[in-house]
């Protein structure tokens, strides 16, 4: 499974500098919840210590429950108040307010607790460590996102969404959002304008800023920018990722889009590597494909470095798996027209750049282009007639139309 790269701001000390924490009020508060909901003798665990209820405080309310501090430490303490164990715990408010941020504010177990804890490498770094980086902002990378991870003096988490292409220009210099399903207006169209069918395409359109969201949130918009990617993410790393293939997706469409399933001409898979290249590639999504021809066979083209998994061919992709079963259908004719090896070249060029998404870039006076506009005018204006057909010949119709 491919991981993103992640650019990580860590401090240049050998030895972190954890920022200073006071407790909150709200964590001490959950503290005292969730050790008034343990069986008798039960800890609740911190990192680096344990708190529990002293035993004879087990049927007291908690304003006169008595505690004990890592019973099983080098320094144990006994018998301690209410306000004994606040001032305990303010002296390791890093460890208690990333008890509190994860199992309280974030919640169970699922997709947004493993996205938030992977952005900050929690399940491999120390609090002490990760407070540190949070202090100077931890940057991770999900797709074309750039998500900032930083953390107030109560602990709090705090992230900064936006287009990896704004990374490093100032808030006041975007567009800021506050509500993480604003996000549905960003993605709907890209720089042209032109609608966005594929929400993971590489066309997110930047010059806007979530500056300033809590964890729930910075999930919320995360997921809303590309839905479904971190709830597949996630499904992959617990190894319970349901992946569908070509074949057995082929298999279910109907309508309009059953003629996909007669694209099995004993050819073998040719023809899907060739759907693969087109749509899957990561210059077209930022999904890493998964799915392959058959459980048992795999396509010859690479499946990308995305981050998130792509678990099954999309609807863009069915849409046009339909349309090239309609064009390949077609018999094959031979047409015969002179071409300069210059010319040939020329249309090589043409065909290149359209498919990458290059035409946009070739300038006008850059005539050294093969796609130029001015030498595709040229060439159109000597090779093709009155009626539009290249070398003066006619297509001839098939047999079906």
């Amino acid at each position: 499974m491919a991981e993103t790269t992640a650019d990580r701001t860590r401090p240049d000390d050998d030895e972190p500098s954890v920022p200073d924490i006071d407790l909150p009020s709200d964590a001490f508060d959950a503290v005292l919840t969730a050790l008034a909901g343990l069986d008798p003798g039960e800890d609740l665990r911190f990192e680096g210590f344990a708190v529990g209820v002293e035993p004879d405080g087990d049927d007291a309310s908690a304003t006169e429950a008595t505690y004990r501090l890592d019973p099983a430490g080098d320094d144990p303490q006994t018998e301690l108040s209410d306000r004994e164990l606040h001032a305990a715990l303010d002296e390791r408010a890093p460890a208690v307010t990333d008890w509190y941020v994860f199992e309280r504010v974030v919640g169970e177990f699922g997709p947004r607790r493993a996205f938030l804890r992977w952005i900050e490498d929690a399940d491999g770094a120390t609090v002490d460590a990760r407070y540190a980086a949070l202090a100077a902002g931890i940057e991770r990378a999900w797709g074309e996102l750039a998500i900032t991870a930083t953390v107030t003096d109560r602990g709090e988490r705090r992230y900064d969404v936006r287009h990896a292409d704004d990374a490093g220009v100032p808030v006041d210099e975007l567009d800021t959002y506050e509500d993480p399903l604003d996000a549905r207006e960003l993605v709907t169209f890209d720089a042209k304008g032109r609608y966005r069918p594929l929400k993971t395409a590489p066309s997110l359109v930047g010059g806007w800023v979530f500056p300033d969201l809590g964890p729930r949130d910075a999930y919320e918009a995360v997921e809303t920018i590309y839905p479904a990617t971190v709830a597949n993410w996630h499904r992959e790393r617990e190894g319970e990722l349901d992946v569908n293939h070509w074949r057995e997706t082929m298999e279910r469409q109907s309508g309009i889009y059953g003629v996909v399933k007669t694209w099995d001409r004993g050819e073998g898979h040719e023809h899907v590597d060739w759907v693969a290249e087109a749509c899957c590639d990561d210059s077209q999504c930022l999904k890493r494909r998964e799915w392959e021809y058959d459980e048992e066979t795999d396509l010859d083209v690479d499946g990308g470095d995305g981050v998130f998994p792509c678990r099954e061919p999309c609807s863009v992709v069915v849409s046009a798996a339909r349309k090239w079963t309609r064009l390949e259908s077609e018999r094959p004719r031979t047409y015969e027209f002179e071409l300069t090896p210059s010319e040939k070249e020329q249309v090589e060029d043409i065909i290149n750049a359209v498919a990458d998404g290059r035409i946009d870039e070739i300038r006008e006076a850059d005539t050294k282009e093969g796609a130029n506009r001015y030498r595709a005018r040229f060439l159109r204006a000597k090779l093709f007639d009155d009626e539009g057909n290249l070398g003066g010949v006619p297509t001839e119709p098939d047999d079906e139309e």
